[in-house]
């Protein structure tokens, strides 16, 4: 990720206070939301709320992930369950934030790739 991208979800995040990491998913946007009308229930869809400096950001880092040999693992195992590339791209991003989840209340900054924990389930 590149220093513009880190800088940009460290100001997005930082001052927040998130009791989850499903939380912080929906604080960016990134959660899936069931489309339903009535009582007809659609289809899960990305949602159209949220922080979209943060979801551009997490969505960024995702993309450029895909470089990285255990995200490009994940990435291919949710093309290989049926999965565009958007909605890959959108899963790949979510597990980034919950590793970023971690970090912040873990307040561990850690070199050792923490976020293969993640990637593997």
């Amino acid at each position: 990720m590149g220093v513009r991208t880190t800088a940009r979800i460290l100001t997005e995040v930082v001052s927040k206070e998130f009791k989850t990491a499903a939380h912080l998913a929906s604080y960016a946007g990134i959660a899936p939301v069931t489309r339903q009308s009535g009582s007809s229930a659609r289809s899960e869809t990305a949602s159209r709320r949220g922080n979209k400096i943060l979801k551009r950001a997490l969505f960024l880092s995702a993309f450029t992930a895909l470089h990285d040999p255990d995200s490009r693992a994940y990435y291919d195992r949710k093309r290989a369950q049926g999965k565009r590339h958007h909605q890959a791209l959108i899963a790949l991003a979510r597990r980034r934030s919950d590793v970023l989840f971690a970090m912040l209340r873990d307040g561990a900054f850690s070199a050792s790739r923490p976020w293969r924990v993640a990637l593997a389930a």
